[in-house]
Formats: C-alpha cells, sequence, structure tokens
C-alpha cells in the first residue's frame, strides 16, 4: 500500500436515482425468486438451480427476475461510478456491468434441464451456461467494490455495513463453489436428489443480492446527508 497524500478531489455526486433502481432491481429479484418456490413447487430447491425456474409455465418470472437484478448491478454501477477512482475499483465497476451482462444472456435463453445428458444439451442450453460463467465475475466485483468504498472517508460511516456484506458475498461464493464442486466430485458428475447443489446456488444468489441493497442504501443515505459533499472525498489511502 502507498501514501496517497493529495489534496481533497471533488467528485460528482451519487446518482441518488440509480441507487433507488439498484435497490429495487435487487429487492424484486429476491421477492420473485421466493415467490417463484411457492408457484412452482415441482422445482425441488434442494438439487435444482434457480435456473430452471425459467423452463416451462410461469418461466417468465424468473427470466424477469434475472433482468431485475440485471438492472440493479447497472444501476449500482451508475450511482457509485464518481465515488471509485482507484484503477481497483473501476476493475471491480467493470466486473459489475459483467455480471449484469451474465444475468441478461441467462434471463434471454433459457437452460437445459439439471439431468439432460450431454448429447442432448441445446444451443440455448449452453448461451445460458455462458451466462452463468460471466456471472461468476460478481464476487470479485463485490469484493473489489466494497473494499474500496469502505477506504473511502466519504463512505466512513458506513464502512461496517460495507464491510459485513462484501465479507459475506465472498464467504457465500465460496461456500457455493467449493460445496459444488465437492458434491459434483462425489456423484461422478452427475446431478439428482441425492447431490443437494440448489441452496448453495441460493444462498448465493440472494447473499449477492443483500449485498447490492447494502451498498444501494448507504449510497442513499450519504447523497441525502450530504448532497453536495458526498461527492467529495479528503486524503487518505490508496491501493
Amino acid at each position: 500500500m502507498v501514501e496517497d497524500i493529495a489534496t481533497a478531489r471533488p467528485m460528482a455526486a451519487i446518482s441518488l436515482t440509480a441507487a433507488r433502481l439498484s435497490f429495487a432491481g435487487a429487492a424484486t429479484f429476491v421477492v420473485l425468486l421466493v415467490a417463484l418456490h411457492f408457484i412452482k413447487p415441482e422445482v425441488d430447491p434442494s438439487w435444482h438451480f434457480i435456473s430452471e425456474y425459467a423452463i416451462g409455465d410461469s418461466g417468465w418470472i424468473m427470466e424477469f427476475a434475472f433482468l431485475s437484478l440485471a438492472l440493479s448491478y447497472v444501476s449500482l454501477f451508475v450511482a457509485i461510478w464518481s465515488q471509485l477512482r482507484t484503477s481497483a475499483g473501476r476493475i471491480g465497476l467493470a466486473l459489475l456491468l459483467v455480471s449484469a451482462l451474465g444475468l441478461t444472456i441467462a434471463a434471454v435463453f433459457t437452460t437445459d434441464p439439471i439431468t439432460v445428458s450431454e448429447d442432448a444439451v441445446t444451443t440455448e442450453g449452453t448461451l445460458h451456461s455462458l451466462g452463468g460463467t460471466l456471472g461468476i465475475a460478481m464476487p470479485f466485483a463485490a469484493a473489489s467494490v466494497g473494499w474500496k468504498l469502505a477506504r473511502n472517508p466519504a463512505w466512513y460511516s458506513a464502512r461496517r455495513s460495507l464491510l459485513w456484506a462484501t465479507g459475506l458475498a465472498v464467504v457465500a461464493f465460496l461456500f457455493s463453489f467449493v460445496s459444488l464442486g465437492v458434491m459434483v466430485s462425489r456423484s461422478g458428475g452427475e446431478f439428482g436428489p441425492n447431490v443437494p447443489v440448489g441452496w448453495p446456488n441460493r444462498i448465493e444468489i440472494v447473499v449477492y443480492s443483500v449485498w447490492l441493497m447494502v451498498v444501494a442504501r448507504q449510497a442513499m443515505h450519504l447523497r441525502r446527508r450530504n448532497p453536495e459533499t458526498t461527492g467529495r472525498t479528503v486524503a487518505g489511502r490508496r491501493a
């Protein structure tokens, strides 16, 4: 780490409208995901991925949920762009957009059933998987953005909430990644009722949504409290 001895630097104000959209988009996703557990009870949450709610009747609800979460990512990017001036912070913001692109692809292209054989995989299912792969950028975005905002003197009052939410996002990713790897290796790459990959998948995406809501909520609080000065930073540390 190096010391940044620069003087205070003016920055554009946080976008209150974008922060509100980000919070609303993430909240909408969580509400719709919970609702789908009751709307489509045939999709066992213990071993089906959330993407499978998009298959068949009422599938548009899951597609809309994905798009709502993508909107949350993009809106948060707009809301806090002015608050991150370091390379690491800007990389984190770029990864938010990569995650949004992945969610959009996942919404447009419906996944194949988890039990589909390799020779029956469709082009649409493959493209959906591509979207899911891009979504892996999210925990890295959360780690970079959350850490850099917590180090921004203007966000000092939100530091504890940011660090908690960011830590949970990273832990949720590691838990999902490791548990999925262990379960799949034990099952020989086969999915089914005896391979409970569904809950880690749900926990991970819900925690990401919580992270988005925490950051957006803190952005709204700071913007309302200091409408003229929230966008200003003082001398501090920079990575």
